[in-house]
């Protein structure tokens, strides 16, 4: 009897990147922050305008714009809604040409960003965030995964979104 060499199985290079965060505020508190409040927690490092970001807007609907708007009075979209389930989740089209750091209009090329939000028995949410189908620009795509994934990316973005909604909340003797 021979033995006969499995083929390697071939390597998934587009693996989803997820993250998760746990806030102390109902999720309808977290949606909100998450959605609506976005300028206030939005690092303005992170933006794919010419000019620098002045505001961040995500449009609270199915199909609404997600964009800023930039010092020099352009505004830069960056994508658009998806799914719209308050306060349940949303989905993102991720409209960010990889290669060029700008705006990509064909949704079919861009990447998905879903965020949920869970309650938990103890009153907090749970946040999770789930970046996928970077390959639908074809190769290329390793770079913008990568700087999604690193500290500077999502894990530094939902940090920023908690650290707000903890702002949000009233004094602990007011609850």
């Amino acid at each position: 009897m021979t033995t006969q060499e499995m083929p390697a199985t071939p390597v998934d290079t587009d693996q989803p990147v997820r993250k998760s965060i746990t806030v102390k505020a109902s999720r309808e508190l977290a949606f909100q922050v998450f959605t609506a409040d976005l300028d206030s927690w939005w690092p303005r490092t992170h933006h794919i305008g010419k000019s620098p970001m002045k505001r961040g807007i995500m449009e609270c609907r199915l199909g609404g714009r997600c964009y800023t708007e930039q010092e020099d009075g352009t505004d830069c979209d960056w994508g658009s809604i998806l799914a719209w389930e308050p306060p349940a989740r949303f989905v993102m089209a991720w409209q960010i040409d990889y290669k060029e750091w700008k705006y990509q209009p064909d949704v079919a090329k861009s990447s998905e960003v879903e965020v949920s939000f869970t309650s938990e028995p103890d009153g907090s949410t749970r946040v999770d965030l789930e970046h996928r189908h970077f390959g639908r620009q074809g190769a290329g795509f390793e770079p913008m995964r990568n700087a999604v994934d690193s500290p500077g990316g999502w894990s530094l973005i939902l940090q920023r979104f908690a650290d707000r909604v903890a702002e949000a909340l009233p004094p602990a003797h007011e609850q």
